[in-house]
């Protein structure tokens, strides 16, 4: 059984998660390929750094609407510093 495989089944049985206790987003079994729409640059993100991406994404289209709780902006910001410090590369590509 190839890693990739084997960590997404870590992940599925609930063995890993490194996410913050604080996050209430979905959390994915399985990790994908994510494209920047403006560089084109892809990166593969496992199912946790999905997740969180699926995050900020969703938090920078609500904000984006001037209408959301003040919580939001700090759980933007605190998923901005996850995902930098989880995988700086996939980050520096498709979020900064």
């Amino acid at each position: 059984m190839d890693s990739k495989k084997k960590y997404e089944e870590l992940v599925a049985d609930g063995e890993i998660n490194n996410l913050p206790k604080w996050f209430k987003g979905e959390i994915y079994t399985k990790g994908d390929f994510v494209k920047n729409p403006f560089s084109g640059e892809e990166y593969y993100l496992n199912a946790q750094e999905l997740s969180m991406y699926d995050f900020i994404k969703g938090a920078e289209f609500v904000m984006a609407s001037g209408n959301f709780p003040e919580t939001l902006t700090i759980e933007f910001d605190e998923a901005l510093r996850w995902f930098s410090k989880n995988n700086i590369n996939a980050y520096m590509a498709l979020l900064d």
